[in-house]
């Protein structure tokens, strides 16, 4: 019986495996690290969000451009007691590139 179906050859994949740096204290010098719980953007394709803290009531994040992320490095997940996973990440970004900070906080009143 002959094999009709054969294997074809893919150019791009859609998850893009980084390559480790050939030295970290290189990547130093051009890259900030950033540690957190990496998200999708909700509307943007080639934006990443990284909560700084997910368990923490006062959450705060960062997003950056995909294309200012040079290298990924794989932390150890964290677990909450009904068994979620946070997968951590350290994302190292280009200096000089453009991100966002957000602290979120509740409007009120200050008493001295």
């Amino acid at each position: 019986m002959p094999i009709k179906i054969f294997p074809e050859e893919h150019q791009k994949f859609e998850i893009q495996v980084y390559k480790k740096p050939k030295s970290l204290k290189l990547l130093k010098e051009t890259h900030i690290a950033f540690t957190g719980s990496p998200r999708k953007h909700p509307y943007d394709p080639d934006r990443v969000i990284l909560i700084t803290d997910p368990y923490s009531k006062v959450t705060s994040y960062y997003e950056f451009k995909t294309a200012d992320i040079s290298y990924v490095e794989e932390m150890v997940n964290l677990v909450d007691m009904d068994g979620e996973t946070f997968p951590i990440a350290r994302i190292w970004v280009k200096k000089k590139s453009i991100g966002a900070r957000a602290s979120l906080f509740i409007v009120d009143d200050t008493t001295i």
